[in-house]
């Protein structure tokens, strides 16, 4: 099994590389481009085929290290 996790800055962060994307997309021509948000992809292989076990220590994992649950919000699925 693999856990797919993706982590973005919450909507109310101010998200300064985000931003500087934005602004380059404008620049190179890309003018109807909105908010862009720049977070992190993880892929874990996970042994064993408990999903639902493997699910609990993702989230915890996830609340404890792979993100700051206080500017980011996160969410994943387990393959």
């Amino acid at each position: 099994m693999k856990a797919k996790i993706i982590v973005t800055p919450k909507q109310a962060v101010v998200d300064p590389q985000g931003k500087s994307v934005q602004n380059a997309l404008q620049y190179m021509g890309y003018k109807d481009v909105g908010a862009v948000h720049v977070g992190k992809y993880l892929e874990i292989e996970l042994p064993g085929a408990d999903k639902e076990a493997w699910r609990r220590q993702i989230d915890d994992a996830c609340l404890k290290i792979l993100s700051n649950p206080v500017i980011e919000d996160y969410r994943f699925e387990i393959e």
